[in-house]
């Protein structure tokens, strides 16, 4: 029997599972750590966490399953989307925290490219029609700005799940996806960078990295010392499984174009795989770790899905964390215990889940977290209630955009489906059955589904027949009817506060440098 590895280096954690080639999961580990949030609407990490996590992760799971070695025919590592990357000098270490995905800061720049840069062109080179601080250009531009000494020590910028892939192997490579997700200076037509646009932003072809991979093939070998620390066999192959959301529905079992999928970890990404961009939509689009030159991955999304659920936790639920602490109930499950029998709409709350900004599809750095209609009626409870509801209206608000018919149900991953109350709210919010995963290991699954395919111990229609989504849950209808009312209350307040924000954002100072 043969074995894989998959690690996915997440925002908040990484973890690991090791699984045989039938799909059975005999080991798993998961490494915390924090985001760096120095200033309001900047987000960035030091490397080595995602170095540490990985190493501590792949090495706890090889001593849990008690496996030989070299029965472990590979090992895929995939990614948060690094935003900017992490810039590296000629020595190949870090010069400063990677701008991750979650920073906001790069407003001038984005303003700048709009006015500078032919967005027709972009939008025809990169398949994105939007420009915006998401996107990780912009905080590339941003460094070169704001920090030159910096950019003067600048070599390169890689990616997250591609740094530590060099660490472990020593080969420098950026698998498409990642590449793709960087956006304007990746040209999806060509499969490579674009000297026009890196003409236009003045950034040097050499400040990335010029070897691509695919995520069906061998990025590299372990070095005998890494092999070593790690408890695996020399050389065993490492594979680039991509920016994590993407290998999350590769592990769902998406290897044609069709199911929507939403991935709600810290951030949604809820997304359609298609054969071509969704354009005019205001869609993210990038190249699909499965077939990156033929397929593509088309998303929207919230900033801060699971992230306002666990700032609520964190701040408002000390009675709940410390229970945990003292053998009780995990706290999300304790909030739960207290809200999941409240009546669709909270009793009349409405929350805008806009806590760090808002990407697609509203595309808002000045969007502001917002709770309306409370009374001294509303407990703890219902405001919680209602944070779960926000992040199923911007769920809702996602699949308006793509425009796409997307079947019979849709399937939903990460931390949300632990709790099944929230996936019911889910299918009553949006209106489609929902689908989610059996085991809640969806971007390291696509790690090990992509590793096996490209060491050649599994094949796609093998991968086709793991079990790995559970049963459909059906929308209840008359839940449905109610949160059709709350969604156009909640679509309106954004719209009508607006505004607001941005004016909120003036005054206050918490305004993109």
């Amino acid at each position: 029997m043969k074995y894989l590895i998959g690690t996915d280096i997440g925002t908040s954690g990484t973890k690991s599972i090791l699984m045989d080639t039938n799909g059975k999961l005999l080991a798993q580990d998961l490494e915390e750590y924090d985001v760096l949030t120095p200033k309001p609407l900047w987000a960035e990490q030091w490397p080595k966490v995602w170095l540490k996590g990985a190493k501590n992760s792949i090495r706890a799971v090889v001593k849990k399953s008690g496996v030989d070695a070299n029965d472990i025919a590979g090992l895929g590592i995939s990614g948060l989307y690094g935003g900017s990357g992490i810039p590296v000098d000629k020595n190949m270490e870090p010069v400063r925290p990677d701008l991750i995905w979650m920073d906001r800061r790069a407003a001038k720049e984005t303003q700048w490219v709009k006015e500078n840069v032919d967005l027709d062109r972009l939008s025809e080179i990169t398949g994105n029609d939007v420009v915006d601080p998401y996107y990780g250009y912009t905080k590339v531009l941003w460094i070169k700005n704001h920090e030159p000494e910096n950019w003067k020590k600048t070599k390169l910028f890689l990616p997250p799940n591609n740094y530590v892939i060099y660490k472990l192997t020593g080969e420098v490579s950026i698998d498409y996806s990642a590449a793709g997700n960087i956006g304007g200076f990746y040209d999806i037509n060509k499969g490579t960078w674009s000297k026009e646009m890196m003409d236009a932003m003045g950034v040097p072809m050499d400040k990335m990295p010029q070897k691509f991979v695919d995520a069906t093939e061998i990025a590299g070998y372990l070095t005998d010392d890494v092999a070593k620390d790690l408890g695996l066999a020399a050389h065993t192959p490492v594979i680039a499984g991509g920016v994590d959301v993407g290998a999350a529905n590769v592990g769902m079992g998406i290897f044609e174009p069709g199911h929507y999928v939403a991935a709600i970890g810290s951030s949604m990404n809820a997304a359609l795989v298609s054969e071509r961009p969704i354009k005019g939509k205001g869609l993210i689009v990038w190249p699909y770790p499965y077939k990156s030159r033929n397929l593509v991955y088309n998303f929207s999304g919230s900033a801060t899905a699971g992230a306002i659920t666990k700032w609520f936790r964190d701040n408002f639920a000390g009675l709940e964390v410390e229970a945990q602490k003292n053998g009780g109930d995990n706290a999300y499950v304790a909030l739960g215990k207290e809200s999941d029998n409240l009546p669709a709409g909270s009793e009349g709350l409405v929350v805008l889940p806009y806590f760090m900004g808002e990407r697609a599809p509203i595309w808002n750095s000045d969007a502001k977290g917002t709770i309306f209609g409370l009374s001294l009626v509303h407990t703890k409870a219902h405001v919680y209630h209602a944070f779960q509801e926000a992040v199923c209206y911007a769920l809702r608000h996602s699949i308006e955009m793509t425009g796409e018919d997307l079947g019979d149900y849709i399937i939903i991953a990460g931390g949300v489906t632990q709790s099944p109350a929230w996936v019911q709210m889910f299918a009553d919010v949006t209106g489609y059955a929902v689908r989610t995963p059996v085991v809640n290991a969806e971007a390291n699954l696509g790690d090990v589904m992509l590793a096996g395919i490209a060491t050649d111990t599994l094949t796609v229609e093998n991968a086709k027949k793991w079990q790995v989504l559970g049963d459909k849950v059906e929308p209840n209808q008359k839940n449905h009817e109610i949160y059709n009312k709350y969604y156009a209350l909640y679509r309106k307040l954004y719209t009508d506060l607006g505004s607001d924000m941005k004016e909120l954002s003036k005054i206050s100072g918490i305004q993109e440098s």
